[in-house]
Order: structure tokens, then C-alpha cells, then sequence
């Protein structure tokens, strides 16, 4: 009886085994079957308008899902590129035919099932001041040409891990020392709005190709001003993030950059739309160790208590501001309450004493470590624009330098404590309606008052390492107005969240600009 009953159990067991099978068969077969019909779906689906049109996220979701090809992202960009570059002048070197064997290879790897990164397949620009392996780091310089990159710079490195593909390189001006993009190698770039404003600067190819629909993102840096001001210019978004937030380094330069420089400096993204600003920051953000300042820092902190409190920056006195400035102040104030937010007027911490640490130290150190080397190389108008930037800084000896540094570290520290009560700071880019292209060889005078009079409140951020967002708010007169968001020391996600809040009920100015230029 045992014997039998052991072989009942196991004759069942086979039974049951061959049943469990076919169901589980069935139900493969069920599960690959909807599977199929989702991916079919979320192939068919594709973003309204023109290739060239659409977010950075709304690419790399519609080439991860099949919706379009990497190839067909990138000829779409660099058809654009040819459109309406040849007006701009934003983009002064062209990759398009290693874009495109990018583009095939990415392709090669999605149809392989690869791991695909944050912005696979997306086409993106690269100022050119930083190292892009083979070619020369002319950072507006034609003495430079022998400046060659060995390698990529970190930012470059990063935004090819997660995906992205370079489809040309963005004008700057010389040494990236001027809030306007013209320079002896390149020429003029022209702001895609209006030809008789300037684009900004130092990053005023970026902002103008990516606001004219050349790129999805467009990398740039900021010292003084460089991603803020071109962002505000175009009518565009940016992140100046947190000193040591993005990795970087030229293997190309013959020196290593003054101390408090690298501290003021930023590398960043420009883009049109806060979200995919937030993720090339994710992507560009990536650790490299060739940047001993980089730190490993999480891209979302603890949220403040609701409703979190916005000081919308009083003014000094001595600023003149337009009425069309702040009239867009008071409608990106009245956004972030809509939104939820509290905002209040108040006085921020000592903003002309932070704007004069800035100034002083950013002068003397370049004096010292590369005045006379720049001089001998570079135009007229450099000299024009640099002599008006250095007038208003003061000489420092040693001991004044010592003291200067020391400054900058109470500075941090009083917004820091300010950040406590209020963690986001909404700020005028520029009291002004922005300026011609050369504004900035007028005269010293006309330097000093738009570096001083008009985007203090830009420049003197550089000097804390603060995170600074930029969003645009409205267009006056055919000038795009945009307004900073200014959070602690890597809280940049607080000050996009303000940004995405305001861009939110305030739309995407570059819409309108497309109408314009068609």
C-alpha cells in the first residue's frame, strides 16, 4: 500500500507539474501579449510639432521608446542648425557628421537592448571653453589654436555617459571674460529675438542656439554671470549650481585657474524647459576625479516646512529699475503664491558689500595670474571691457587680498542663516532692459554701470557659491524678462521647484520666438 501510494504521489506529481507548466506558459504568453500592445503604443506616440521643437525629456522618451530614432532627433537639430544658424552665429563649430555616427551607434545600442542613459540619443551643444578631445580649447582666442584637448573636459564626459550627442560647439567671447559674445576668431552672435540686443554672455552661443531650437540643452559656465545673464537674454532657463556640484577641468590648460576662481565658477545647462534643465543637471553632475573640489552632494534634500517663505529681494536704491522689471518681478511673485509659496519683501544680506568681495577678488586674481598674458593676445574691445570691469575693483595687497577671503566667508555664512527662514530668494536678473550687443565697449563708464547699476544681483552670487536658477517671465517690448531663484549651498532643487512653479503659469517664452521667426 505504501508503495503504491508513493507512486499515486508521484504519478500526481508529474501531473501537477505539467499543468503548473502550461499555466505558467499561458500566462507568459498573456503577460507578452499586453506587453507587446503597450510598447507598440508607447511607440506610436510622439510629442506634438517639429522634432527640433520638443523638451530634452520629451527626446529621450520618445527614443527610448522607439517613437523616433536617435538618427532622426539628430538630422532634425542639424537640419534647424543649418536653418538658422547662418543669421545667429551661435554655433561656430560644426559636428554634425560625428553627431550623426553618434546618432547610428545609439541606435545600434537600443535595437541590442543596451543600457540606455539619461539622455540617450539627445542633441545637445558645448560651449567652446571647455576640452573636447582633438580639438583646439580656442575659448574665443585665435592665439589658442594650439590648445589642443587630450581628452574630454568632465562636463563632456558626463553628458556622453548618459547619452547625449554634441551636435556643435557654442561661440564665447575672448577668454570668456565679457557679458557680450563677439570675438576676433567667431565674430558677433546675434540674440535670436532682436539682432539690436545682446545675447549675453560669456555663454551667449548657448543661450542663443538653444533658445533658436538648435539642441535640447546647451552647456555653458558662469563666473560672474555667464549662464544667468545669456539665460535672461534669450528668454530661456539655467541652474548656476552650487560651487562643486559638476565636475570640471581642462587637461588642455597650460596652468592650473587661481584658487577663489575655480571656488566662483560653475559649469551648468541652458535650456528651454525647467525639467530639462533638472536633468542635465543630473546628467552633467556626475563625479569625475579630475575635480578635487567635486562633492558628492544628493540632488534632493529634506523639504522645507510648507508653506515655504520666498524674500523677494528690496532693491538698493542707488539701482534704477525699470518699470517693465519690476512689473515681471511682481507677476513672478504672484506665480509662486498662486503656487502655494509665501513671498515677502525683505532685504537680503548685504548684497553691494557681497557684489564688491566679488568684484575685488575676481580682478585682482586675474591682474596677478593672467592679465599680462591676456592683453598680448586678444582686441581692442577686450581691453575696452576689461579696463571698464577692473575700475570699479580696488587694489589689494596681501594682507587686503587676506582679508577679502576672509570676507567672502561671512558672506556665505550671513545667507546661509538667511536661508533658514527663507530658503529661496527671488532676485532681478538685470533692473534693465537688456542692452546692444557691444554694450560693453561704449566706454568704461557704461562697463561700470551695467556690471555694478544693473546685474549686480547676477554677479555678487558668484562669490557665495550659491545655486542660482533663472526662469523667463515675460516678453516686453519684444525683450525676454527673466527673474533668479537663489537657494542655500546645494539646495538647487528648491530653486527649480520655485522656477518650475513660475514657468508653469508663465508658459515657454521660446514658443512665441518660433512664431517670430518662421
Amino acid at each position: 500500500m505504501a508503495k503504491k501510494t508513493v507512486t499515486k504521489k508521484k504519478s500526481v506529481s508529474k501531473k501537477g507539474a505539467k499543468t503548473a507548466s502550461k499555466k505558467a506558459a499561458t500566462r507568459k504568453e498573456a503577460a507578452a501579449k499586453p506587453a507587446k500592445k503597450v510598447v507598440k503604443k508607447a511607440a506610436s506616440r510622439r510629442p506634438k510639432g517639429p522634432v527640433w521643437q520638443w523638451s530634452a525629456v520629451e527626446t529621450a522618451a520618445a527614443i527610448r521608446t522607439g517613437a523616433i530614432s536617435a538618427v532622426e532627433a539628430v538630422e532634425a537639430h542639424l537640419q534647424r542648425m543649418h536653418t538658422v544658424n547662418p543669421r545667429l552665429n551661435a554655433v561656430v563649430v560644426d559636428l554634425g557628421e560625428e553627431a550623426l555616427k553618434a546618432a547610428h551607434a545609439a541606435d545600434k545600442q537600443r535595437a541590442k537592448g543596451g543600457e540606455l542613459g539619461l539622455l540617450h540619443g539627445v542633441p545637445v551643444t558645448i560651449k567652446e571653453n571647455v576640452d573636447y578631445e582633438g580639438r583646439p580649447n580656442f575659448n574665443g582666442v585665435p592665439a589658442n589654436r594650439n590648445l589642443v584637448a587630450p581628452s574630454d573636459s568632465p562636463v563632456v564626459r558626463n553628458l556622453k555617459k548618459a547619452g547625449a550627442i554634441v551636435i556643435g560647439l557654442t561661440n564665447t567671447p575672448e577668454f570668456s571674460f565679457r557679458g557680450f559674445t563677439d570675438n576676433p576668431l567667431h565674430g558677433l552672435t546675434l540674440n535670436p529675438w532682436n539682432p539690436d540686443i545682446t545675447c549675453g554672455g560669456s555663454s551667449g552661443g548657448a543661450g542663443s542656439a538653444v533658445a533658436a531650437g538648435i539642441g535640447t540643452i546647451a552647456h555653458g559656465n558662469d563666473i560672474g554671470g555667464s549662464l544667468r545673464w545669456p539665460a535672461h537674454c534669450n528668454g530661456v532657463a539655467t541652474i548656476k549650481p552650487t560651487q562643486g556640484r559638476i565636475p570640471a577641468f581642462n587637461a588642455s590648460a597650460t596652468a592650473e585657474r587661481p584658487m577663489l576662481a575655480h571656488l566662483m565658477s560653475a559649469q551648468g545647462p541652458l535650456a528651454r524647459h525647467v525639467a530639462d534643465v533638472r536633468l542635465a543637471l543630473e546628467a552633467m553632475s556626475q563625479c569625475d576625479p579630475r575635480d578635487p573640489w567635486w562633492v558628492p552632494a544628493p540632488l534632493v534634500g529634506p523639504k522645507p516646512k510648507g508653506p515655504i517663505k520666498v524674500a523677494l529681494a528690496k532693491i538698493p536704491d542707488d539701482m534704477k529699475v525699470d518699470p517693465s522689471v519690476s512689473a515681471a518681478l511682481r507677476q513672478a511673485a504672484d506665480h509662486l503664491e498662486r503656487s502655494g509659496y509665501r513671498v515677502s519683501e525683505v532685504e537680503v544680506p548685504d548684497i553691494n558689500g557681497v557684489w564688491q568681495t566679488w568684484c575685488d577678488i575676481i580682478t585682482n586674481e586675474t591682474v596677478v595670474m593672467q592679465e599680462a598674458g591676456m592683453l598680448k593676445v586678444t582686441s581692442e574691445d577686450f581691453h575696452k571691457a576689461w579696463n571698464g570691469m577692473k575700475t570699479k575693483a580696488k587694489a589689494l595687497d596681501l594682507p587686503a587680498w587676506m582679508r577679502a577671503t576672509a570676507a567672502r566667508s561671512g558672506h556665505i555664512r550671513a545667507w546661509q542663516l538667511f536661508f533658514e527662514e527663507y530658503p529661496v530668494v527671488l532676485a532681478p536678473t538685470t533692473v534693465q532692459p537688456t542692452p546692444g550687443p557691444r554694450d560693453d565697449t561704449i566706454s568704461a563708464e557704461r562697463v561700470q554701470e551695467i556690471f555694478w547699476g544693473e546685474i549686480r544681483f547676477i554677479s555678487a552670487i558668484n562669490v557665495l557659491g550659491l545655486p542660482g536658477a533663472v526662469v523667463p517671465v515675460t516678453v516686453h517690448d519684444g525683450k525676454p524678462i527673466g527673474v533668479q531663484l537663489i537657494a542655500g549651498r546645494y539646495r538647487e532643487d528648491l530653486a527649480l521647484d520655485a522656477a518650475a512653479a513660475i514657468e508653469k503659469r508663465a508658459g515657454v517664452l521660446t514658443h512665441r520666438l518660433w512664431e517670430m521667426m518662421a
